[in-house]
């Protein structure tokens, strides 16, 4: 005898008041207790050379009520949120309808970067802040190599951004090579480096991989901080020559015989000129990395590079050696790393060791991590999150950090996997949009 089928609705989850509540009071209470030392106390001068204490209870109320009402609306819609976790969401299906539109998307994003220092609005502080962005999305795509890719998870890559830093500054100081001499060796220096790293883990897996090149960043910290004959410790290196416009310098007035470079175009002199010819600099550098990177993972060092990160064992099995193929994720990412630093050091004309401290490994691989694995769009969306986002919350003053801290914590609510979780396949089995056979493609 037959039986019909009939489609059983998924079952959903009761709603536990009594555990919602219990577990926002939890978390309120939590709350409260962290906001007592960082909000609800504060110092001010008393006069006479002493300090007082200013008592803002009403602050620290506000983030207690905050925290429980948030963390009780997270609780109430838990059930919802598990019965439709396999659903696709309406922010999903936007970007699945703008992935066909991805090259003209990005054709018109470089075109606005170049144009948009010659903007009404942009003014100096707009375009520092826009380099900055830059130098962080080119750091990025570097650490996407080595955590997107290869799934190595590092917890040191300002190393190497220390590494190439300094390396361009001795070099320029010591040597007197110009920044096109010394972009190079600082890559080269740097990649040295990643393989150094890259020898004493090659058979650590996570958490153990993850201490390992802690403990590599904060050896090379520690380093520049003691070797001050060379290093000059925590004082520094100042005085680092700035890059040239094919030997035009950005100075109001130059040597005898020198020509500067307002003077060879016959324009007035404007600081703005040595800020956006950095901000053209530090584009071109990422545009570079980001096509470097793009055409390598379709090589089969990038297939290598994905094939270890899904799972080792496999990629042993298939013939791949997992210790070349970790090298080269750490020296190619280190390496990119390295050219950021030197763009750095030339830029800054001044670098020490607090500039390569631990939270810097954090914000990169936060912005790896926020934008989604592997993805390089991502990381241009999750470096605007990280570093442009924060400057508008500059008129909270005290209050700027927790409120760019909230946002983070709400944004890893709502997309786990990163902002952009989606991307088209290094290689198509078939080719899209053919019935025919196999074939190769790039996404």
């Amino acid at each position: 005898m037959a039986v019909e089928a009939q489609d059983s609705p998924i079952p959903t989850r009761q709603i536990d008041f009594a555990g919602a509540i219990k577990e926002s009071l939890i978390a309120g209470a939590v709350a409260c207790g962290l906001a007592v030392p960082i909000m609800g106390l504060q110092t001010v001068d008393a006069g006479g050379g002493t300090l007082g204490i200013n008592q803002r209870w009403g602050l620290v109320a506000g983030a207690a009520v905050v925290v429980f009402f948030g963390r009780l609306l997270m609780a109430l819609t838990r059930p919802y949120r598990e019965s439709h976790r396999g659903d696709v969401s309406l922010y999903d299906r936007a970007v699945d309808a703008i992935i066909p539109y991805g090259k003209f998307i990005a054709v018109v994003g470089i075109i606005f970067a170049f144009v948009m220092p010659f903007m009404p609005f942009a003014n100096r502080y707009v375009v520092d802040v826009a380099t900055l962005m830059l130098i962080y999305v080119m750091l990025g795509w570097g650490l996407n190599i080595v955590v997107g890719l290869a799934g190595l998870l590092d917890l040191g890559y300002v190393a190497f951004y220390a590494v190439g830093a300094y390396s361009y500054a001795l070099l320029a100081i010591h040597f007197d090579l110009s920044f096109w001499v010394c972009l190079p060796l600082a890559g080269a220096f740097a990649a040295f480096f990643g393989v150094i790293l890259g020898f004493p883990v090659l058979r650590l897996r996570g958490d153990y991989l993850a201490i390992v090149t802690l403990g590599f960043g904060e050896m090379v910290r520690l380093i520049l901080i003691n070797w001050y004959d060379v290093t000059k410790g925590p004082d520094g290196l100042s005085g680092i020559p700035r890059p040239s416009f094919f030997g035009l310098e950005f100075k109001r007035r130059a040597p005898e015989g020198v020509e500067t470079f307002h003077q060879f175009f016959g324009i007035d002199y404007s600081s703005m000129h040595r800020i956006i010819f950095l901000y053209f600099l530090i584009l071109l550098l990422a545009l570079v990395t980001n096509y470097f990177t793009v055409r390598i993972r379709r090589l089969p060092v990038g297939r290598a590079w994905e094939a270890l990160r899904e799972d080792e064992t496999a990629c042993r099995s298939l013939g791949i050696n997992p210790t070349n193929t970790k090298l080269t994720a750490f020296a190619i990412g280190a390496m990119f790393a390295g050219f950021a630093g030197s763009f750095f050091a030339t830029r800054q004309g001044f670098i020490s060791p607090e500039s390569f401290v631990f939270i810097e490994s954090a914000v990169i691989l936060a912005i790896v991590v926020l934008g989604g694995m592997g993805s390089q769009v991502g990381v241009v969306i999750a470096s605007f999150v990280l570093i442009v986002m924060p400057e508008l919350f500059r008129e909270l003053e005290e209050f700027r950090m927790l409120a760019f801290g909230a946002g983070m914590v709400l944004i890893m609510i709502w997309r786990p996997r990163g902002l952009v979780s989606r991307r088209n396949p290094t290689v198509y089995l078939r080719p899209p949009g053919s019935g025919g056979a196999a074939g190769g493609g790039g996404g």
